[in-house]
């Protein structure tokens, strides 16, 4: 990153984008953000900074690894894995409320994304899923 050539590095804007914060946490901790931080060009969100580095608009991106790995990003460049340590952890997910005017359709939903197959799809794209499930 501190290399002169590369002119633009696109991140998701920190103000809003959790990817983002986690960008400018992981460049701060490994002490080039400031002198990095004139070359960052701001995605609204992670998909636009994506698209910034598919684009050629930007030279490089800190990036969801679900992105990096995509069938748009992967077969054009190479990534490397930002270690955990350098940003706290993103967690999502997902729920279904008790108040659902479809709870057959919400259960069926959750079955699906905690199925085999669902988990072996979001793990080739850089997701894990949690073991937990609160009733």
């Amino acid at each position: 990153m501190r290399d002169p050539s590369i002119a633009k590095i696109a991140i998701a804007n920190p103000k809003h984008a959790p990817y983002g914060r986690a960008a400018e946490d992981a460049l701060r901790k490994v002490g080039v953000y400031d002198t990095i931080k004139n070359r960052i060009v701001l995605g609204e969100n992670i998909s636009q900074a994506a698209q910034f580095v598919e684009s050629g608009n930007a030279d490089v991106g800190i990036l969801a690894l679900s992105l990096a790995l995509s069938p748009e990003l992967k077969e054009r460049g190479r990534f490397w894995r930002v270690p955990e340590n350098l940003y706290a952890p993103i967690e999502q997910g997902v729920v279904s409320l008790r108040a659902s005017q479809n709870p057959q359709g919400a259960r069926a939903f959750l079955d699906y994304i905690k199925s085999p197959a669902t988990a072996a799809l979001l793990e080739r794209y850089g997701f894990a899923l949690p073991v937990k499930e609160k009733p």
